[in-house]
Formats: structure tokens, C-alpha cells, sequence
């Protein structure tokens, strides 16, 4: 059984709580409306230990509705808004949709499998690589390609059109590989503001381009050669939705570090694209020999093979702080581990109850089990440790915490994988040759090669936006405090901004607890006092206890110079990242959020379209 964390009172929920849960997750339905969130966790609790076919007596449902209570877990928003319910929705948060075939049928035909996706509630991804190049002649028809980023403007306005009809945001990343003839537009295409609003973008880095950038090397702009006519130099190049290599058409030679430059000034100017390091993240894929990976869910946390889809719940680490903002203060390691084993089966049970919007979903969700359990509000969970963001002991701390947990949440699902079977895509000896896989500790390297695993990947650090704001406006995932005090825009039922003013949940608690009304906490820092090397290192301390990814932005001052700017893309390749995303102010992305005196401009991941809940 979970035991309860000894924590010091804490905050009331605030309004911006009550209108998430009033908005987002509460049922209404006829003979089973929600009068309290107890009631919503009650349902959420009941569904999801539905399950449990060897639990007639319902100890399961107790379990899983005391780790929701007073927060201290939070399921992603589709299974708190869905579970339960008679709604014809999915429970997971985003997809990675199938490969775009370079046709007027396949392009329509994936087309159509994205509207149902965002319809039945899924933020989706897609890699457009697959897609010829803008101007080409196709082989069989003779036709002029009009090139992915024309095709990409249609996934655009299909999404605004599918969200008309409600307040669900819609979530959409969109990834071009870094040698496609059309990269150079893809990268400058969210110049103009209001263009492609609905996408993230992502460029998918190879290590070859970063060795061709510092070499000061010539890069080939390619694309598979069966798809053109007559003859010309080629070289064999992976490629989206293929196995191994194949004959690419070179089309045309721009010196790398040209495109880079142009990458990193696009980002500067207006946030957009990210980065995705494309060879990293498929190298230490625990199912590396079955997939290739070559898109992520809109945030960027779940690398996902086609079909691919996220299942997320978050550790929210303030209510396991004990005696905060004392001497005293600790992490009760023991109740979060506790609560770790007993959220890697309630995700893992979401598999098993969930709609999908499509069959290639629900068979790959089925085959794989992946799942994502993160953590948040460690920024707060830091001020109220009297640990400053950033710094050596914090850092420690997070690294030493996450392993931690990665490790409860793999001999959790080797137990499961003994009670219940490993997942069907498992194969024992070729994943535990995965290099993630390899470095992790002996009993549960022993324990896969005897039991087996319940599911391929567990750990993900998600953005938790708007679950962070249901618990109390907690600071969220793994970022930084945003603000002491900001003004913040969220959508209300009829899909129109409702501002609300908000403080943050450690400094709320620490007034509570103090009796004052104003002042900060000491090791109280924002996104505005901190440096972009803080933001990287406690990435970079957590990623190697995280088998699928991590979202994080690097909230940049406006006055940076673009030379030091562009210096965090590079370390963030040396530290092993799996990608780096930065948010600058600027004039093209627009402010959603604004803080009172001691803040800054809105993070990258908070502006409304981009929350995938």
C-alpha cells in the first residue's frame, strides 16, 4: 500500500484549478455528474482498475484513487477527461502518425487519418520527409511536386477546422530531415506570422550534418532516387520509412554550416524550428530493432515510430517535500518510489481500456506498451528544499532522484511482465543489447532476461502545462518558475481566452506558511534570473535516466547575442541531448503570458496552441 507523505499544509486550489477541472476533466453525463475532482479521480480510479481481471474485490481502484489525491499524481489530461466515460474519445494525448506516402491518394489518404486522430481528442506528429521536394518531376505521372511544406498547410487548416467545434487545443509537430531539398523553406517557414500557427517544427538533426557543420563541409540536399526519372549522382542515405540505406538523388550541394546558421537564426528571430538529434534518439531506442523513429508527439518528450502513441502521467514531487522551506526539508524518496510502482500499472492499464482512433494505433500502443511516467513541479520542489535551480546540489539531487525512479518504474514492470506477460513486440535478448538497456543496474537486466518486461519504455518528462495548473499552478515538468505573479490565458468552454492572475504554487505556500503577503522565498529564481547553462545542465542530469525524451525550453533573454545563442545548440548536442528547443521574445510568436515586474515573456511550450494537455 501507498503510504501518505507527512507534508506540511498545503495551498488551497486555486481558481484556475477549479476551471481546469470544470473545463477539461469534469463529467457532466447524465446520472453520473462530477460534483467534486474526488468525484472525477473516484471514475478516473474505477476505469482504469477495470483492468485488473484478477482483482474482484477492487483493492486495485483504492490504490490507484489515493496516489490522485491531493495531487500527488497526475494522469495525462485525456485519461482524466476521458476515463469513464461514455465519450467516444481516446485516453492518449498524442500520436506519431504513419508514413505520408508520396501520392495524391497517400497524401489524402494520411490526411483523413489525422482528422480522425484530433477529432477522437489525439495531438498528432508527422514527418513530412517522405514527401518530393517542391519543382521534382514524378516518375510515373510527370507531374511537378508542389513540395511538403504546400501539403503542410492543409494539416493546418484541417486542424483549425476540427477545433472550431470545441475548447480542445489542437497539437501538431511537423519534422523535415535536415538533407531534404526543401529544408532551407521548412526552416523559415513560420516567418510570417499566423503561418502554419497550428505546427511545431522540428528539423531532424543527423550526427552526419553536425560532423559536416564543424568540418565546414559541403552538405548534399537529397531525396530517394526511385522517385525520379533518368539518371544522376546518388548516394545511399537512410531515410524516413525505410530499412537501412537507400540510393538518394542528389539535388543540390549548400555548405553546412550555411543551413545551420539559418536554423539558429530562424530560431532566434522567431522560436521555431527545434531540434531533434534524429541518430541519438533511434541509437538508444530500447525497440532500435524493430522501428525507426523519425517524429515525436507535439511536444517533443515521446519519440514515436509510426502509429505511435503517448501514454503520460506525471509525479508531482511538491507534495512529497517534507518539512519545506526549513532545515529539515527532504523528498520522502520512498512514498515517490511507492507511488512509482503504483503508477507504472495504472499507465500501463490505460492500454488496455482506451479507445483508439485508428487499428495501427491500438496494435502498435498493444505491441509495444510503451508508456511515459515524468515528473513535475521540480523547480517548486527545489525552493521548498532550499535549493537554488540549477546549481550543483539541485542538480544532484534531480539526477540522483530520477535514476531512482527509472529504476522502481523498470522492477515494476518486470513484475507486471511475470503477472501479466511482456509486451508482444519484447525480444529478450536483442533488447537487452540496447544501449539504454545495458547501463542499467544488474538486478533488473537479470530480471528482463528471466521475467521479461511489461513494457518497452517508461519514462518520459513531459510539459504537464495545464495538469501542472490543476494542482495549484505548480511549476511544470522539470522547468523553471516562470514568474512569481503572471497573467495567464486559457481557453473556457466556448473556446474563448479567459485571463486569470496567477502565483506560483511554492511561493503561495511559503505565504501561507510565513503569514505574509509579500517577499519571495530564499533560492527563489525565474526563467529571468537564470542562466541558459541551468536549463541545460538539469536536462541533461535527468536525460540519462529517461528512455524516450524530454520537453524542455531554454528561455533565452531578448537582448542575447546570436553568437552566444548559437553556442547552446552545439553544447546541447555534446551533453547528449535528444533536442533542444529555446524560446527568445519576439515580435512573430506573440505573448500569452505576462508577469508582473520580476518575469518575462511567455515560454515556448505555454502559448495556447501548443498545450497537448
Amino acid at each position: 500500500m501507498d503510504s501518505e507523505p507527512k507534508s506540511e499544509p498545503k495551498s488551497e486550489p486555486m481558481d484556475i484549478s477549479h476551471h481546469i477541472w470544470e473545463t477539461k476533466y469534469r463529467n457532466l453525463e447524465a446520472g453520473a455528474a462530477e460534483r467534486t475532482i474526488m468525484d472525477t479521480w473516484r471514475r478516473v480510479a474505477r476505469a482504469l482498475a477495470a483492468a485488473e481481471h484478477a482483482d474482484p474485490h477492487g483493492g486495485w481502484e483504492e490504490r490507484f484513487y489515493r496516489i490522485f489525491q491531493d495531487y500527488r499524481f497526475l494522469p495525462g489530461g485525456r485519461i482524466q477527461a476521458g476515463a469513464g466515460t461514455r465519450h467516444d474519445v481516446t485516453l492518449f494525448n498524442c500520436f506519431v502518425m504513419g508514413p505520408v506516402e508520396d501520392s495524391i491518394p497517400g497524401i489524402f489518404r494520411a490526411l483523413q487519418e489525422a482528422a480522425i486522430t484530433m477529432q477522437k481528442g489525439g495531438g498528432i506528429g508527422v514527418d513530412f520527409s517522405t514527401l518530393r521536394p517542391r519543382g521534382t518531376k514524378a516518375r510515373e505521372t510527370g507531374s511537378i511536386a508542389s513540395g511538403p511544406l504546400s501539403f503542410m498547410q492543409i494539416w493546418d487548416s484541417m486542424c483549425g477546422t476540427i477545433l472550431s467545434t470545441g475548447s480542445r487545443r489542437g497539437a501538431m509537430m511537423a519534422t523535415l530531415r535536415c538533407d531534404h531539398p526543401d529544408i532551407e523553406e521548412f526552416v523559415t517557414a513560420k516567418r510570417q506570422p499566423g503561418h502554419l500557427r497550428r505546427f511545431n517544427l522540428s528539423v531532424l538533426v543527423t550526427d552526419a550534418f553536425m560532423t559536416a557543420v564543424r568540418g565546414d563541409a559541403e552538405w548534399p540536399l537529397v531525396f530517394p532516387a526511385a522517385a525520379f526519372e533518368g539518371e544522376g549522382e546518388t548516394i545511399d542515405r537512410e531515410w524516413s520509412n525505410t530499412h537501412g540505406a537507400v540510393p538518394c538523388r542528389v539535388i543540390r550541394r549548400i555548405p553546412a554550416r550555411q543551413l545551420w546558421n539559418a536554423i539558429l537564426r530562424a530560431t532566434y528571430d522567431y522560436a521555431e524550428p527545434g531540434l531533434l538529434f534524429i541518430d541519438r534518439i533511434n541509437h538508444l531506442n530500447n525497440l532500435r530493432y524493430r522501428e525507426q523513429i523519425s517524429a515525436t508527439n507535439p511536444c517533443g518528450e515521446i519519440p514515436l515510430p509510426p502509429y505511435g502513441a503517448c501514454d503520460l502521467g506525471s509525479i508531482n514531487l511538491t507534495r512529497f517535500v517534507l518539512s519545506p522551506f526549513t532545515a529539515e526539508a527532504r523528498i520522502d524518496v520512498q512514498a515517490v518510489l511507492e507511488t512509482t510502482r503504483t503508477a507504472v500499472r495504472m499507465l500501463d492499464n490505460v492500454i488496455d481500456v482506451s479507445r483508439f482512433p485508428l487499428p495501427q494505433q491500438r496494435d502498435n500502443a498493444r505491441g509495444s506498451r510503451r508508456i511515459g511516467l515524468g515528473i513535475t513541479g521540480l523547480a517548486d520542489a527545489f525552493v521548498m528544499l532550499g535549493l537554488t535551480y540549477g546549481e550543483e546540489r539541485a542538480l544532484s539531487l534531480a539526477r540522483d532522484l530520477m535514476r531512482s525512479i527509472c529504476h522502481a518504474a523498470y522492477r515494476a514492470s518486470i513484475a507486471l511482465a511475470q503477472e501479466k506477460a511482456s509486451f508482444p513486440f519484447f525480444e529478450r535478448d536483442r533488447y537487452l543489447a540496447g544501449d539504454f538497456v545495458r547501463q542499467l543496474p544488474d538486478d533488473i537486466r537479470d530480471g528482463i532476461a528471466q521475467h521479461g518486461i511489461r513494457n518497452s519504455h517508461l519514462i518520459a518528462i513531459a510539459p504537464t502545462g495545464t495538469i501542472s495548473l490543476l494542482a495549484g499552478n505548480v511549476s511544470s515538468g522539470l522547468e523553471p518558475i516562470f514568474a512569481a505573479s503572471y497573467s495567464r490565458k486559457i481557453l473556457g468552454a466556448d473556446g474563448n481566452p479567459i485571463e486569470f492572475e496567477l502565483t506560483d504554487y511554492a511561493l503561495q505556500l511559503w505565504r501561507q506558511m510565513t503569514g505574509t503577503t509579500t517577499g519571495i522565498p530564499d533560492h527563489f529564481v525565474t526563467v529571468a534570473n537564470l542562466p541558459v547553462r541551468a536549463h541545460l545542465y538539469t536536462q541533461a542530469m535527468l536525460q540519462p535516466s529517461v528512455d524516450n525524451s524530454i520537453s524542455k525550453t531554454i528561455n533565452v533573454p531578448e537582448n542575447c547575442p546570436f553568437d552566444e545563442f548559437s553556442r547552446i545548440y552545439d553544447l546541447a548536442y555534446d551533453l547528449e541531448l535528444k533536442g533542444c528547443t529555446t524560446f527568445r521574445p519576439n515580435p512573430v510568436t506573440g505573448i500569452v503570458l505576462s508577469a508582473d515586474e520580476t518575469g518575462g515573456e511567455a515560454p515556448h511550450c505555454c502559448v495556447l496552441e501548443r498545450e497537448a494537455d
